[in-house]
Order: structure tokens, then sequence, then C-alpha cells
């Protein structure tokens, strides 16, 4: 044992013990280095791909489409509208169908929020919630759902109104399609229902 010079003991123990916190603080720094270095690799893979010669076809495609007509959908026919199986994107959101195509990055399937097309999203909108578990494959009323949530959907539906064209809405299950008219087809859509 020796005097540190501001009379405390030290020992050759406390070398040695400091020699380990700073082997493993330099283990810790590596370890977050790899972590951080991990991450960056698979957000290049995620937004590469999408951003990559593939997923720039893609996109051109989706923006050659023509404006689509007018119609209703039953949730079999909008699961149709992925970006998977056909290159238009759509969504319902409280009842109203929106094409979400110009927005892929998103609702692509290798978006964030893929989950939601082709489905009824009002579910998982309104509870912020982005698991499939969250959404239903049957036609769902939004009944359970609190007015705090209730609120959330129909915010939601007018920030779609505002940014996507409406095509139609979601029928309830026994319930026949409306048939549009050409003049109602050339209408702006985000003034309808």
């Amino acid at each position: 044992m020796a005097d540190d010079g501001q009379g405390r003991l030290r020992t050759e123990e406390g070398r040695a013990g400091g020699a380990a916190a700073a082997g493993g603080e330099m283990l810790l720094s590596v370890g977050l280095l790899a972590l951080a270095l991990l991450a960056a690799y698979r957000l290049y893979l995620r937004w590469g791909a999408r951003n990559g010669p593939g997923g720039a076809a893609r996109q051109g495609e989706a923006a050659a489409l023509p404006r689509m007509k007018r119609r209703d959908f039953s949730l079999e026919q909008l699961r149709e509208f992925d970006g998977a199986r056909n290159p238009r994107i759509l969504l319902a959101v409280n009842g109203k169908v929106f094409d979400v195509t110009k927005g892929s990055k998103f609702y692509g399937p290798e978006g964030p929020y893929g989950i939601f097309a082709g489905r009824d999203a009002s579910r998982g909108l309104a509870t912020f919630c982005l698991d499939k578990d969250a959404l239903r494959d049957e036609y769902d009323d939004l009944s359970d759902l609190n007015a705090v949530q209730m609120e959330s959907v129909r915010e939601w539906e007018m920030q779609f109104k505002e940014k996507y064209d409406y095509v139609g809405r979601l029928l309830k299950p026994g319930e026949e399609p409306s048939e549009y008219t050409d003049e109602e087809d050339t209408k702006d859509h985000t003034k309808q229902e």
C-alpha cells in the first residue's frame, strides 16, 4: 500500500481495477460503434432498395398511372391494390378509399406504413398501431373505439382528403356499390362526401 499524495491509500488492486474499467469502457465503445454501423447498414438496405433502380422504376410506373375512375370497393377488392399485386396503392380511412400511389415510398410494400396498403387503415391510425394484428380482415365498424380515437380517425381522414385522391367508398357487407357518372368522376375528389 502507498499514499496517493492526497491522503488516500492506493493499492495494487486499485490499479488493476482501473485498467479493467478502462478496458470495459473501450469494449462498450466498440460495441456501440458496431451497433450504430449495423443500424446504418440496415437503413441503407431498406431505403437503398427503394431508391435504387427497381424502386425508382416502381415509382415511375406508379406516376404514369392514369387517374382512377371513381368506384366503391369491398374489402376483398381493396386488397388487390396493395402495391405488390398491382402498382396502384389504395387504402381506406373511415369508410372512404384513397389512392395513395403517389405516396408509395410510405405506403408501398417496403414503406413504413405498407401494412395499410390495400386495407382499411382506420383502426391502425386511430390506435397508432402498425401491427398487422391491429387491423381486421373483416369489415370493421369501429364501434369499440373511444371518442378520442374516433376523432383521430376523422383527423386522418381529413389529411388524406387534402393530400390524396378520393376514389370511392368502402362497402359494408351486403351494401351495393354506387354508380358514379363521368361528371362525378371529373370533379375534385376532395370535395366529395
